[in-house]
């Protein structure tokens, strides 16, 4: 079967029960699904088996041998499925969104960060604070990689994704259109628990897992901010730093 399944030499394989289910349930386009033979039928299979019979989306029982071939390193758990490039937005289509969004933005800019998992785990947690999109480099990081689609668990079928050429500049044009840029930063003086523009539009940036963010997003960002730590480790996984980051978000949101 190979990782091109659908025949389409471009597009990308997703794995997994629940970012399939998503994708399904958002709308997405996918050209084809392949299940493996005897795997249990559970809910979120028959849920899968309905979802792709209403969008005309075939699906074929498939030797797991096949599945293990096409989605490699992977966990599949007996789902794979094939579709499109993912659709990722431009700048000017982010401008737009942000025009469009009702109340407080919260978007999510990753600095550099290079694994996929990462990037996906990062997503799960924006969608799941009601974040409107991720916005990630073209260059020297991490995109929405299968291995990403799968770390995110479906939250990348709801959630947009910018993808653009320069993230300062990208920055700059959001702050043009009133959000914040808060950036997390080990060594800021302030803690995100004092940071008072949360509240705000803004955009929350966080910096690769080595070297934090880079120098011209630190230059740009309108504020940088550390998590407060009492313990004797220096840092933390970088989608446990924006997780944390999120939810001050969307606690002081809550109650303000």
């Amino acid at each position: 079967m190979g990782r091109q399944g659908s025949g389409h030499p471009d597009d990308r394989l997703v794995a997994g029960l629940h970012p399939v289910r998503e994708l399904l349930r958002a709308g997405r386009a996918l050209r084809s699904i392949a299940i493996a033979d005897g795997r249990d039928q559970t809910d979120v299979v028959a849920d899968i088996i309905a979802l792709a019979a209403d969008a005309g989306v075939p699906v074929a029982t498939r030797p797991r041998r096949e599945l293990d071939d096409a989605a490699g390193s992977l966990v599949h758990q007996g789902v794979v499925a094939w579709g499109p490039p993912f659709p990722h937005l431009g700048l000017s289509a982010l401008s737009d969104l942000v025009e469009r969004i009702e109340g407080p933005a919260l978007l999510v800019a990753l600095d550099g960060v290079t694994d996929p998992h990462n990037v996906g785990s990062i997503a799960r947690t924006t969608e799941a604070v009601g974040g409107h999109a991720l916005i990630v480099p073209a260059r020297r990081a991490a995109g929405v990689t299968p291995a990403a689609e799968k770390a995110a668990a479906g939250a990348l079928a709801h959630l947009p994704v910018a993808k653009v050429p320069n993230l300062a500049q990208a920055l700059k044009a959001l702050s043009e259109q009133g959000l914040w840029s808060v950036g997390l930063e080990a060594e800021a003086p302030e803690p995100i628990t004092s940071c008072r523009v949360l509240t705000d539009p803004l955009v929350l940036v966080v910096g690769s897992e080595g070297a934090g963010l880079a120098r011209l997003s630190r230059v740009t960002c309108d504020v940088l901010a550390h998590l407060p730590m009492r313990g004797r480790v220096g840092s933390l996984n970088a989608s446990v730093a924006a997780g944390i980051a999120l939810y001050e978000v969307h606690w002081r949101r809550q109650v303000s």
